[in-house]
């Protein structure tokens, strides 16, 4: 019986074709390799931009430290009695402006009350705000702003317009007039205001960011095979133009807070009974030098609220702009 050879080898010593055929095989060869070039791998598969930006979260060192920090504010901002039992409001007047004491780590103020417990539960209002707040503006200026940039004309020119106006109030005056009237001691009314003039800064960065999604060659193909602007938006413009605003809210989260200790350090932000950072700090300003401990520990937290807040957004700007990199 005549022996059977391989076609595939027969063809291999043959010229020039039979060197093609065995780089062929070679490359065959690799394929069927899991390290090959075509390998089925997880570094193989191509990663879309927030798979990319959260494989790069999880190595930066900042967004670990600030995230945890967050999640254990957010924590004990909700259930304060996870770590401190006693009551905010209770106060006893012969312990005026007493340093540290067995159970009261962090001394009393001026009326008594014990600082660990008020400044444990002050985060509630201060987290509150600045969540609801940064929400508020977020929704609102992403909105007009994208309608703005996907629309354009006289829409775009409106609001432009609108938004250089509230640009134009300053921030801490205009505070001091609206809320001097405000005679609510829940955190709403500090809420609408930062609300009404935060959301021209996300405004313009959504309408910058739509104008450039827009211009896309998918979506100039998505039009031209009959695309509503309503499924253009929703599907092709709004997920692609959503980052800058994502990391511009998380930024501002913190800048809210400490806006919100400010106003109500100069008596028209959040009122007692409310317990709040800002107005702690505003009772300690005048006991400073005979009981600073009143001032510190208050200022701590939220100085730390603060930082934390805003390194999660540098970090999160870090992994979603590529030009970072």
């Amino acid at each position: 019986m005549p022996e059977q050879h391989d076609p595939k080898q027969a063809m291999a010593p043959t010229g020039g074709g039979g060197a093609m055929d065995l780089a062929m095989n070679e490359a065959e060869s690799l394929q069927s390799t899991p390290g090959g070039p075509a390998g089925t791998g997880a570094e193989a598969k191509a990663r879309s931009l927030w798979s990319d930006a959260w494989h790069q979260l999880r190595r930066n060192p900042i967004f670990i430290v600030s995230a945890l920090l967050i999640v254990f504010l957010v924590l004990i901002a909700i259930w304060p009695q996870l770590i401190a039992s006693g009551d905010p409001l209770k106060c006893d007047l012969a312990k005026s402006e007493e340093g540290s004491a067995p159970g009261h780590p962090f001394g009393f103020d001026t009326q008594g009350c014990d600082v660990y417990t008020r400044t444990v539960h002050g985060a509630r209002a201060s987290i509150t705000v600045g969540v609801c707040a940064t929400v508020g503006a977020a929704l609102l200026g992403s909105v007009l702003g994208g309608l703005a940039g996907f629309f354009g004309g006289w829409w775009d020119a409106l609001l432009s317009r609108i938004a250089d106006i509230f640009f134009g109030i300053p921030i801490i005056l205009g505070g001091l007039v609206l809320l001097s009237v405000v005679t609510s001691t829940t955190v709403w009314p500090v809420v609408g205001f930062i609300v009404l003039l935060g959301w021209p800064q996300i405004s313009r960065i959504a309408r910058g960011s739509v104008i450039t999604a827009k211009q896309n060659d998918y979506v100039q193909a998505a039009r031209a095979l009959g695309a509503s602007n309503s499924r253009m938006l929703l599907r092709h413009v709004t997920p692609n133009a959503v980052a800058p605003v994502i990391v511009v809210a998380t930024i501002a989260l913190g800048t809210y807070i400490a806006l919100e200790a400010t106003l109500s350090f100069l008596g028209v932000g959040l009122r007692p009974p409310t317990v709040s950072w800002g107005i702690d700090i505003s009772n300690a300003a005048q006991s400073i030098r005979n009981a600073p401990h009143m001032l510190l520990w208050p200022a701590g937290a939220l100085s730390i609220t603060v930082l934390a807040f805003i390194m999660l957004g540098d970090a999160v700007r870090d992994a979603l702009d590529p030009k970072l990199r």
